[in-house]
């Protein structure tokens, strides 16, 4: 699977072990950044991976910082994106299963590897139900369709 990455400074350190879990487990990964400690925006990273989601260069993305919340929050003002902040493996399922989730926001401050390993697992295993859901989902898109006009 083709997954787009990316992080800012406080996720740098857990985006880097991911990345080598994603890469070990036979996954192309699209690095968008950081590459370093040093202070940068999140919103930039979760931009790039976003906007490689939506326009199919990759099939699903990853985003570290320290909370999550604000990758999630930024990556979701890109038409097409539905980020959904991880903090368990069942919430990260039904990200999947109901909402169809295509990036996974994590929080370094708040997770651990084994644990952001588990919710990266869960996220790239649990596919979108469809039925039921999909009305749902086509009604928020609706919603993006609405906003941007």
């Amino acid at each position: 699977m083709k997954i787009a990455v990316g992080a800012d400074h406080a996720g740098y350190a857990l985006k880097e072990r991911l990345l080598g879990k994603l890469r070990a487990e036979g996954h192309e990964v699209v690095d968008y950044g950081t590459h370093s400690t040093e202070s940068t925006d999140y919103p930039d990273y979760a931009a790039a991976v976003g906007r490689a989601v939506v326009h199919h260069e990759a099939e699903l993305g990853l985003l570290v910082c320290s909370s999550g919340v604000g990758m999630s929050i930024a990556a979701n003002k890109i038409h097409g994106v539905r980020a959904a902040l991880g903090t368990n493996t069942d919430e990260v399922g039904y990200t999947r299963k109901h909402n169809d989730a295509n990036v996974l926001a994590i929080g370094a401050k708040y997770t651990d590897e084994p644990t952001a390993e588990a919710l990266l697992d869960t996220f790239l295993t649990t596919p979108f139900e469809g039925g039921r859901h999909m009305r749902r989902i086509e009604k928020i898109n609706k919603l993006e369709q609405e906003e941007q006009q």
